[in-house]
Order: structure tokens, then sequence, then C-alpha cells
């Protein structure tokens, strides 16, 4: 999925423009895929791993999976590997795989899934039979770093079936083609320097050099070299390059004379032929370093490679919390390396994209007002966090705040980058909007960037002032943005479109019936808490020294503007004790959404702990904050304490700040903590399972909907895919609105209890509430009793094979019943925020606001 979909088709039919059977033979224009893929920072010079067990038609130098077309549950990996080790210098990496030594089942997979339809099961490659009797190659890959350029890779092999067998191994260097598209590009060039190194020139690395340890036997590897070109003999039956980017792939496979016999070109694979016992594990060795500094791949790599994986262990240990489990540092170590090797060079440049390359065949006129073409001052040139490099190499502007709150763990420097790229001038739109996603950058996705900052600043030690001030200067445009684009008609009720949410709702929400106008209580809520969010790096600022004073009360304000419009719009449903959509219809017809779903939850994410210091502040900024704050008066403290949202004495009252008052609170968490609805044995669910037995019916003038309760994989097309929103536990909702129960807790102090679970008569504080969803959302992960992880579902292999059993993925999201992982495999980068849990269930990690209060108690200005 390397050259991915820059751009190029409406959403999902980019599955489609580049399929597996091309991949081998067409030069990608944008990026680069591979096993164990690692290159520079640039991506000008790459590193992969290609394996071939003698009977496969094509050799494994990617992974495979089905297009979403071809999925019954869209676009879907149909292999098996995992990231199981990484630090953030990257000086140490490890990457495991398996591969069948039967013939990989490729046919078989693309017709028996396409034979089956949206309510079967997904047929997956441990279906086939292709792993009996364990037939089957491990294949670990390990990159430690001697320094930043000299690399050293380890390649281990395992014999997992029970008779001595052969496999080919190919690590591959190649240059990413830079040339075909620019034609006053130099073409690179690498070449064979002796009987097993290469010579490999890098535009900034300088002149560096691949050298390869003999194999088992002795014998030293050969060298094959073809060029990173297309072949456009094999694709389009046109002439093209003798040696050209599948020549390694049919001169292996077929014998065939198409690498070069002059040891040169811009790809390089270096071939193993091993032959492995049952049981036993052979090693290879190469190291890619610079050519004046050479450094040997016996006593000298052995050293610095146990060195860096010490030193990954010591750094791991620092990190986990003294009273979690072994089993839970393993999974908060496997989250954060899946976080780590999911760092990805992102190039897309729109500008270039619509017009078409210098000396190429123009464009489609229909490309100027495609997809994106609103977009030309975006230009990628960078390296993000991705949210799974196969299923989604790309970004998307909300998954990237997620994974920024569990990479600020680990290296907050990166993670305070990708904020701030997504504001930069290249990025942000300059309107305000921020980009949403690859497939639609003018799509809207959930406002969630403000509370991501407050938080990665808190983990990094609430020091940086610098980066809070320059994300939150660009989110006042983004703010303004939602503000003027978002609230058609002033109300202070925002629409927004899907939001995220995919088909959470019995309609698509970004693309309604025309003349119809959807009001969305969770727009709503974002943008509170977004305001609320805004207001607080406001005074964060002011108490650093930054005139902000006006810009605390303009978010106060706006706050208090969406509370009083969620009252006199009438977003509350008192029938389920949640928030509601309302549809608006042409003739004016208003019809209200009442979807037991997180939809209708979002709202309460809008809830902050005023001070007595801040009440008194707030107060002085005149009469009008005071208005809007309470429409009673912020001054009028027996109304105040009466409604629920003053509490404590001179010196020390708290005011609580939202939209949601106390008593709709407390039915709303009734019905969140109630097992028939939203609460499950692993986390809350998107829609309540009310909705199994009870369908909703939305009926409105020319427009008939439904949506009922589907805990696992979607049986509706509304977005193709898998995306499926409708039942299943997902992470980072979950993760938001635990959070705001930590800060409700903060309120209401320990003398507040409330029911849970729902009918249960068994009352908790809501710091016990919060402890018992973590540890439902990380015992999606854990052994539990029964010796099973629920995330693996009912898969035997996965929960019983001792070399499986411990490798962990990281799903798209959980089976709202059981805790089957589903959807994308390796989502690592949202579902990778169970590393976050981990920590701050075992008191690693305090809540913002009780850094926040320390950050008061030291400046006097608060």
């Amino acid at each position: 999925m390397g050259d991915g979909s820059r751009g190029l088709q409406p959403r999902r039919e980019a599955w489609s423009y580049l399929p597996h059977d091309r991949a081998r033979s067409q030069a990608y224009r944008w990026g680069e895929d591979g096993l164990a893929g690692f290159s520079d920072v640039e991506q000008r010079l790459c590193l992969g791993l290609a394996l071939w067990n003698g009977q496969d038609p094509i050799l494994k130098e990617r992974l495979f999976g089905l297009t979403g077309p071809e999925g019954n549950h869209g676009e879907d990996a149909k292999e098996y590997w995992w990231y199981l080790d990484a630090v953030p210098s990257h000086a140490w990496n490890r990457w495991r795989y398996h591969y069948p030594q039967r013939a990989f089942p490729y046919e078989d997979l693309v017709t028996t899934n396409g034979a089956r339809g949206r309510r079967d099961p997904e047929y997956e490659l441990l279906d086939t039979g292709v792993f009996d009797d364990d037939r089957y190659w491990v294949v670990e890959v390990h990159y430690a770093k001697a320094d930043p350029d000299d690399l050293l890779v380890t390649v281990e092999v395992t014999n997992a079936g029970p008779e001595r067998a052969a496999l080919h191994v190919l690590p591959t260097l190649w240059f990413r083609n830079t040339w075909s598209w620019d034609p006053a590009a130099t073409v690179p060039a690498m070449w064979a320097s002796g009987p097993a190194t290469v010579a490999v020139p890098h535009p900034f690395l300088g002149d560096l050099e691949l050298a390869a340890a003999p194999g088992p036997d002795g014998a030293a590897p050969e060298l094959l070299f073809c060029d990173n070109e297309t072949n456009l003999q094999r694709l389009y039956g046109n002439p093209g390059p003798r040696y050209p980017k599948d020549g390694i792939n049919d001169h292996v496979v077929h014998g065939a004379a198409t690498v070069n016999p002059e040891g040169t070109g811009t790809k390089c694979a270096v071939r193993y032929r091993v032959a492995v016992d049952p049981g036993a594990t052979v090693e290879l060795r190469l190291r890619l370093r610079p050519e004046d500094r050479p450094g040997d791949l016996g006593a000298d790599f052995t050293r610095v490679r146990d060195r860096r994986r010490a030193e990954a262990d010591e750094f791991y240990a620092e990190l986990t919390p003294a009273a979690a489990s072994a089993d839970e540092a393993n999974v908060m170590r496997q989250a954060f390396a899946g976080l780590l090797w999911s760092k990805q060079f992102y190039f897309y440049d729109v500008a270039r994209w619509l017009a078409g390359d210098p000396g190429q065949p123009r464009p489609p006129a229909s490309r100027e007002h495609g997809r994106n073409a609103r977009w030309r001052t975006f230009n990628s040139f960078d390296v993000m966090s991705m949210p799974d490099k196969w299923e989604y190499p790309w970004f998307a502007s909300w998954d990237l705040a997620f994974h920024c709150v569990a990479l600020a763990h680990v290296d907050p420097a990166f993670a305070k980058y990708q904020l701030l790229l997504v504001c930069r001038e290249w990025f942000q739109h300059p309107n305000g909007a921020l980009p949403a996603y690859e497939w639609d950058f003018g799509d809207v996705n959930p406002p969630v960037q403000a509370w991501a900052a407050l938080e990665v600043f808190a983990l990094d030690g609430a020091r940086d002032i610098d980066f809070l001030s320059r994300v939150f200067d660009k989110l006042l445009l983004n703010f303004t943005w939602w503000v003027n684009l978002q609230d058609s008609d002033g109300s202070d009720v925002f629409e927004g479109g899907f939001l995220g949410l995919d088909n959470i709702g019995p309609i698509d929400r970004s693309h309604l019936p025309p003349g119809y106008l959807l009001e969305q209580s969770d727009a709503t809520g974002w943008m509170a808490a977004y305001a609320l969010a805004m207001g607080v790096i406001a005074a964060v600022l002011r108490n650093a020294g930054r005139p902000a004073d006006d810009l605390v009360r303009k978010f106060l304000e706006h706050l208090a503007a969406i509370r009083d419009a969620v009252e006199s719009e009438g977003l509350w449903d008192p029938e389920t004790g949640l928030f509601a959509d309302r549809l608006v219809a042409p003739d004016g017809t208003v019809v209200p959404v009442a979807v037991r779903s997180m939809v209708g939850v979002i709202p309460m994410l809008a809830a902050g702990v005023a001070d007595e210091t801040t009440l008194s502040r707030a107060a002085a900024g005149g009469k009008h904050v005071a208005r809007l704050l309470d429409p009673e008066g912020l001054d009028d403290e027996e109304k105040l304490a009466a409604r629920g949202l003053l509490r404590g004495g001179p010196g020390n009252r708290q005011l609580l700040l939202g939209v949601v008052g106390v008593d709709k609170l407390e039915r709303l968490l009734a019905q969140l903590f109630d097992p028939a609805e939203f609460l499950s044995p692993h986390g809350l669910r998107s829609v309540s399972a009310y909705h199994r037995d009870h369908p909703y019916v939305l009926d409105a003038p020319g427009l008939h909907a439904e949506i009922d309760y589907e805990p696992a994989e979607s049986t509706v097309a509304m977005f193709g895919g898998n995306s499926n929103w409708r039942g299943p536990v997902w992470f980072p909702v979950n993760h938001l609105v635990v959070t705001s129960l930590e800060r409700y807790h903060r309120f209401f102090g320990d003398d507040h209890t409330v029911e849970y679970p729902t009918g249960s008569g068994k009352r908790l504080r809501l710091d016990e509430v919060v402890a018992d969803l973590w540890e439902r959302l990380v015992s999606l992960f854990l052994v539990g009793d029964h010796g099973r992880r629920p995330c693996f579902g009912g898969v035997e292999r996965l929960q019983r094979d001792p070399r499986w059993k411990d490798n962990l993925l990281f799903n798209e999201y959980f089976h709202g019943d059981d805790g089957a992982g589903l959807g994308a495999s390796h989502q690592t980068g949202w579902t990778g925020l169970v590393a976050d849990v981990i920590r701050r269930r075992h008191g690693a990690v305090d809540p913002v606001g009780h850094v926040l209060r320390r950050l008061r108690e030291q400046g006097p200005d608060w």
C-alpha cells in the first residue's frame, strides 16, 4: 500500500487503484512499502525483507490483503505480523512475521471472502489451513543502531514445522523512485563493491556500504540488482527497462534473466538460501554503515545489538508502573512499539497532483474539480503517525490526536511535532480548517486537538509553554472556522456530518437528502469541550505571563452560549436519558434522532472545574461573563448550590463548568453504566445494546431509516469498509468519557456516589467507577481466569499456541459483548491508548486537572 491513494479516487475506490498483483511491477509515486520496512527520514533509501518458500508464484515482498470491494467487511489484511518492540530513537526495533511453508492461498482468500456476505464472518488466513501441522516460518527482523547512520540488521528464521525445510531470504535495499516524475532529477545508483558488499551513496548520509555476513553454511550470499522502475512490458505491453522493479522476483521465482549481470542498479537484494531443521533457528546479519567507518559483523555487531536490547529493557522497565503485572507490561510495551513502528514518511503535494508532473501526460480534466481540489495549499513531506500502515497508510487529524496522547509517554517531542504539524500552513487551510483525512480533507473531524495538546503538555511535565502557545494560536483560527461554518443559523447548535463516527446513526450524516439540516448533539458537545479546552489553555498562558485574559473570557462565553443553546434548543431527550440530534426537514418539520448511542453522550465530555481563584477572576471580568457563566448569576451562590453546580465553603468553592446539568448527568450516567445498554464487560459500547431487540426507526418527511445494535462487524455499507460504530467498544471515546468522569469526581468529591453497574444496588464513588472502567478496557488484552485474552476471540491458535499467544494485535475496535478484536488488525494508533490507560490506572499519570492545580499553586496570577 506504499503508493497508496494520494488524492486518487473517491472514498474507498482507492483500494482498487493499485492492486496487489501490480504492486511488485509498478514504481510508486508517493511512498514505499515492504516487510519490516525501514528508511531514512525522507525515504530516499529503503530497507525491507523479501521471502520465498519455493511454492509461491511471487516473492513475499509485501503484505497481502483484500481491497474494500473484495472483502465482505471491507479492506482487510490477510497476514500475521507484529510490532514487538521499539524505542523512540529507533536504535532498537523488533518485528515478527509468520510465513507459510505451503503456497500462500491468494486466490482462495479472494474467492471465499468474495462469496460471503456482510452477515458472514471474514475468511482469515488461519481458516485456509495453510498453517496446519505448524508448517510455517517464524521470521524476526531486529534493527539496532551503533550510531544514527550505522544500522545493524539481524534476521532470525525459525522452522516451526515438523520437517527440515528450505527458505530463500532476501533482505532488500532500494532507492525510492524520485526521478521518473522529475526530468531534472539525477538517477542514483548502488553497485557491488565486493563479494558481499554494496556501495550505496546517499544524498544526505554520504557514502554508505551494505555488508552481508555469510549464511549459516559459511557461503557468501548472492547479490541481485535491478532498477526501481515500472515494468511497462508486463503492465502495459510497452517496451520498458531491461531490469525493472520486479526483476529480482522474476529471476528468483522463474530463473529469468532480469537482474543486471554488471551488479548495479537502484534496487538490490541480498539472497540467502537456508535449510533449517524442525524447531531450529538460523541467524543472518547485515550492516548498513558509512563506507569509511566499517564495523564488523561479528563480536562488535553482537555487542552493539545486545546493548541496544538491554537499553530498551531498561527504558520500558522505568516506564512500567511498579504495580503493573508482567502481562500488562508486555501489552504496554507492544502498544508503544506499534505506535513507534507506525511512523511513516507521508508525501502528498495536492497542487502537483492536480496539475500533473512535468513531462508526464496531463491528468484528466475531472481531477481539477475532484476530491481535495480546494486544498491546493496542502503539501506534506513529513514523518507522521499512521493509524495502520497497511489498512490506513494515511493520517486523520482526530486519530492523530489520540496517537499523540499515547506517544507523549515515550516520545513527547514527536507527539508535540505531530499536533503542531496539522496546524502548520502547509496542512491547515487558509480559512482555518484542519485537514480531516486523506479521503476528503474538507470533511469534518471532531475538534480534539486542544484536548490532546493539554494532555501532551501535562504528560511532558507542563513545561513547554511555547508549544502550547504555538498550537493555541493556530487553533484560534480553527475554532473560528467551526463557529463560522458549522453553525448555519447562529444558534450555537452545531453541524459537522459524520464526525469520525461513521455509520453510528441511521442515516449518512455527511450526505443528507437535499434540503435537510442535521443539528448534532455530538458536534455541539465537541464544540463545548473545544471551548473549555481552549479556555484552559488560555488560562495556562496567562499564568505564564502571556496576555490572555480576554481569550479566557472569550471561551467561557462560548461555553456558556453553547450550554444555553443545548437547553433552549431541546437537544435533551428525557425518554432515553441522552442527548439527541435534531433533523430539520425542508418543510421545517423537526424530528429528534433519539438513537441510544455515543452521539448522545458526547456533551458530557465538556466538563471542567473552576476553583475559587478562577471564580473571582471571572466575576472581576464583568457582568457579561458572570451572566454567561450561569443564567441566574454567578454571584447568586445559593441558587448555584441548589442546582448542584457550586460546592465547598468560602475560600474553597468550586463551580462545575459544562453543558450537562447535575440532574441530567445523573440520568445519563444511569444509562451509560447499565449492562443492558452501554456497559460491556470490556468497556462502553458505542451503541446501546437496547437496540438489539428494539431497533430505532427514523421517519421523517420523505425519509425512512433504522439502526440496530451490531456488536461486531458492520452489516451496512453506509461508509463501506469495515467501519462500524453500531455496538463495538472503541478506545478513543472510552478514553474521553473516563477522563471526563475523573473531572466530575474532582468536583463531586468522595461523598458522592452513583449506582454502578446500574441495577446492581451497589454504589461507588466516581473515582472507583473510573478505576473499574480502566480495568475493563485493559482486560481486553490480558490473559483472564480461563487463560484466554478476550481480544483474540475464538481463534485457538492465538489463544493457546506458545509461538502466537503473547504477540498482540491492537484492533480498530472490539466486540461489544465478548471483546474480540475487529476491524483493522494493527490500529495501534488509537488503540495504543491502552498503554496510556495502563500507566494511568496504576497512578503513573496525574489527570490534567491535578497538573494544572499544581501550576496554579506555583503562579500568583491564576
